[in-house]
């Protein structure tokens, strides 16, 4: 009886370490997803994005103190101008705050598969946006010089009259 307990009690100690050991696996393999490789964060999708924003604060603002100098806007254009870039350096900074989740270790329980999605769905958003900032410059530009050619238009007629009379 002694030698059936001391084989259950063994196979029992047994059981127990294995699926200790198991958990002590998992546990290392989670923790590990906490971290973040360094390959991650080289990622030239990283700088990619960093530059991207870049370019979109100085175009946004180069375009914006343009049309302020113009004169060919009015003040309900030029807020209208301001909410559009505001708006979009909001989603833009959101897009950096999420990089910097995405690259910090103890941030996210992620995959470097996982990590990589993150970082390629947040250059294409912010690629995307950078596409809307230049499309949007242009066609403001172009409004820009519209307006300029008329006001040139209607000065040369209204001196045209005046020489006139």
């Amino acid at each position: 009886m002694k030698k059936g307990y001391l084989l259950i009690s063994s196979g029992y100690k047994a059981v127990k370490d294995i699926a200790e050991g198991n958990f002590s696996l998992h546990e290392v393999f989670l923790d590990g997803m906490m971290l973040v490789s360094p390959e991650i964060k080289r990622y030239h999708k990283v700088a990619d994005i960093i530059t991207d924003q870049g370019r979109i604060v100085s175009e946004y603002k180069r375009a914006f103190n343009r049309f302020q100098a113009s004169g060919n806007f009015s003040g309900n254009d030029i807020a209208y101008l301001s909410g559009v870039y505001k708006q979009l350096f909001e989603l833009s900074v959101d897009n950096l705050d999420e990089l910097l989740t995405v690259i910090t270790s103890s941030n996210l329980r992620m995959s470097d598969q996982e990590r990589l999605a993150a970082i390629d769905r947040i250059f294409a958003d912010t690629e995307e946006k950078l596409m809307f900032l230049r499309a949007f410059n242009d066609q403001a530009v172009m409004l820009d010089l519209q307006r300029s050619k008329e006001r040139a238009d209607v000065k040369g007629l209204s001196d045209a009259l005046r020489g006139r009379n």
